[in-house]
């Protein structure tokens, strides 16, 4: 793994905020909402400087494009068919042709992949795992810095579609089988207990953990529950749809810093966002 690439992503206090505008790689129409100019909602928020995008291989020319100091790239590596409020038939998750050697070329600073767990779908579990290894390898070779997300969903007939499932026994072990495939970086739900996420710190086992933002929530809610996240020693965020569908997203894009490199309580965090 490339130290200097980590230093890319990761500010000099060591955190971290990254935002997610790669929803419209799964082929679902609710994920477009707030990215479908997506030249103009990447320039929107690069122009509020967080510390990475995360971007398809098809879209991430449009941030490397753009001149001068901009956020490092986060590249997705992996599509999935798991998102819609009915699941299809057959579930897959594909790895894109030549991962790392297009994380290379388009000079990402690190790349992500899924490792998803559903109820009943042990073979899309599988897929996961082998996509983890092989891309493992991969990035060893390259030095590239592997971000993987365990993420535990809720039984598609229960929620209506993408749910987090945020029982912190499920996710604990997942994190830890991450970290045991050698992620690098750690990109996890909150859990229903807030309070208990440091045990999910714990089982990372020195491994940076970001916690990911999910489905849209008020501005109260996101503000509060970042902070208390970040108490409990979370290395920073992923957030994409609390970002890109805000009416504000640059204000949003600014509170959120706040909160996770100065540790601006929700407050002081709202405050900026009404700017």
């Amino acid at each position: 793994m490339s130290k200097s690439r980590l230093n890319r992503l990761f500010a000099a206090d060591g955190k971290c905020f990254d935002v997610a505008i790669d929803h419209g790689f799964f082929n679902e129409l609710s994920f477009l909402s707030g990215i479908e100019d997506i030249r103009k909602a990447i320039e929107t928020v690069v122009a509020a400087a967080p510390d990475a995008v995360q971007l398809p291989p098809g879209t991430a020319p449009i941030l490397q494009n753009i001149m001068g100091q901009k956020p490092a790239l986060v590249l997705r590596t992996d599509v999935a068919n798991v998102y819609g409020s009915a699941l299809p038939r057959t579930l897959m998750s594909e790895l894109v042709a030549e991962a790392l050697d297009q994380a290379v070329r388009l000079d990402a600073a690190c790349v992500v992949v899924n490792l998803l767990l559903l109820p009943d779908q042990p073979e899309l579990h599988r897929d996961c795992v082998r996509n983890v290894n092989q891309l493992k390898s991969q990035a060893d070779k390259s030095g590239m810095p592997l971000m993987v997300e365990p993420l535990v969903m809720q039984a598609n007939e229960k929620a209506g579609g993408y749910m987090v499932d945020g029982d912190i026994n499920k996710i604990r072990p997942l994190v830890r089988q991450a970290v045991e495939l050698g992620a690098d970086i750690i990109k996890a739900d909150p859990t229903d207990d807030v309070s208990e996420y440091h045990k999910v710190i714990e089982v990372a086992s020195g491994i940076p953990v970001l916690v990911r933002g999910g489905g849209r929530a008020s501005d109260e809610e996101i503000l509060q529950r970042t902070k208390n996240l970040m108490d409990q020693g979370a290395m920073g965020i992923v957030y994409g749809r609390n970002v890109i569908q805000h009416p504000n997203p640059a204000g949003m894009t600014r509170a959120l810093m706040g909160i996770v490199h100065q540790d601006w309580t929700p407050e002081r965090a709202a405050e900026e966002l009404s700017r």
